[in-house]
């Protein structure tokens, strides 16, 4: 059964306003009740401008509010154990924005936490959650194309906003551990949260930006049945924010772009103001969004999670993605490191012992195995063929 939720929404930044944005505008019974900050003047200013009734500078005191029942971290990564932990000591729902730790240890103590208290959790990974990854993962499960062999990620822009960000203790990472957690996610989702990560292997480097974190990475990952995901994240990308997926499977593709070419282009001279995150200019040929907060997956993330606390069901992220999530970018730090492949170490594996090697489908002419069909120029068809018993390979040509 449905019922109206009190929201204490910890955090004030560009993440905090678009989560406030999406709860106050999506399901509209749910509403913000409690806003913390550690800043003074900003959190007086978020309370005015969303109408929320209550702010403090005091985490514990926006936690613990009688009226609360769900507390929503929007806060940079290095006070997400210390929310989570008070929140899941409240005896309160708690719902976390992405990475959930700066480590895999962290977020497997956030985890224990939860569990422990028995209290309701969702890792808000909103990139998994946009209508058309939405749309493309339910394609991939009724099998419209065949096995997922390989999933690419790319979200590249010009940079995080906050200076928290770029401090390699508070975020845990740079490009990685920002935006590599959603690409992660999103490999995981297609290729098959059952299916264990097992290695991985990542180039990282600072190119463009004078700080110790990297600015730029591509990793590989490689999965139980052979799988691959890939990504590759940039914090020197110009001309917007970036977001690209590839699914390939045994029977079909899939390619995805979120956000700069969506049929959706405007030229100005002028300039016209804010046009969508991360946009890098106000004039000259311009990508808008229509629905930032829809777009972004903030809309449906927030009613599956929403939804799932009523009806007593997991939602479709919880903060046991989140853990897998930053095992595989410890893995990946590491091989930067090491420029190795290197074993991603999960100490509490919930998915299947071991899922078969994808196979390639056999299919015969003439008693040889067929390896490939192929229509000509001319109208003809040729055939790549293999003897089963010797590997020879030839091609014969048919009339189609």
């Amino acid at each position: 059964m449905s019922k109206s939720h009190r929201i204490a929404m910890l955090g004030t930044g560009l993440i905090g306003m678009f989560y406030t944005m999406t709860l106050h505008g999506q399901r509209r019974r749910d509403r913000v009740a409690m806003v913390y900050s550690r800043d003074a003047a900003k959190v007086k200013a978020f309370a005015k401008e969303w109408g929320i009734p209550k702010s403090t500078t005091d985490m514990r005191a926006a936690i613990e509010d009688a009226e609360v029942d769900v507390v929503v971290i929007g806060l940079p990564n290095h006070l997400h154990e210390e929310a989570v932990i008070i929140a899941a000591e409240a005896g309160k729902a708690v719902l976390c924005t992405k990475p959930l730790g700066r480590t895999a240890a962290e977020a497997k103590r956030m985890l224990d936490a939860v569990e422990r208290a028995g209290v309701f959790h969702g890792y808000l990974e909103d990139l998994v959650y946009d209508p058309k990854s939405l749309k493309s993962l339910q394609s991939v499960k009724d099998g419209a194309i065949g096995d997922v062999l390989w999933v690419r990620s790319r979200e590249a822009h010009s940079g995080p906003h906050s200076a928290w960000f770029w401090d390699m203790e508070k975020a845990g990472g740079g490009a990685i551990i920002d935006l590599g957690c959603h690409c992660a996610e999103i490999c995981r989702d297609f290729i098959g949260k059952d299916v264990r990560p097992v290695e991985a292997m990542c180039w990282a480097d600072t190119l463009v930006h004078p700080t110790k974190a990297e600015d730029h990475a591509i990793a590989l990952v490689r999965y139980d049945n052979g799988a691959i995901g890939q990504f590759e994240v940039s914090w020197g990308f110009k001309g917007g924010m970036d977001l690209r997926d590839e699914v390939s499977g045994t029977e079909g593709t899939i390619w995805i772009n979120h956000f700069l070419r969506t049929g959706f282009e405007m030229y100005t001279r002028s300039g016209g103001g804010y046009v969508a995150e991360k946009t890098d200019s106000e004039s000259g040929w311009l990508f808008p969004v229509g629905d930032e907060t829809s777009e972004l997956g903030y809309v449906d993330m927030f009613t599956d999670m929403f939804d799932a606390m009523d009806s007593n069901r997991e939602p479709m992220e919880t903060f046991y993605d989140g853990y897998v999530v930053n095992a595989i970018l410890d893995a990946c730090y590491g091989s930067a490191k090491s420029r190795q492949w290197e074993p991603i170490e999960l100490v509490d594996w919930r998915g299947a012992a071991h899922t078969p090697k994808i196979s390639p489908p056999t299919s015969e002419h003439e008693g040889q195995l067929l390896v490939k069909r192929e229509r000509l120029p001319d109208g003809k068809v040729r055939l790549i063929l293999q003897d089963k018993a010797t590997g020879r390979v030839t091609q014969k040509y048919i009339d189609g």
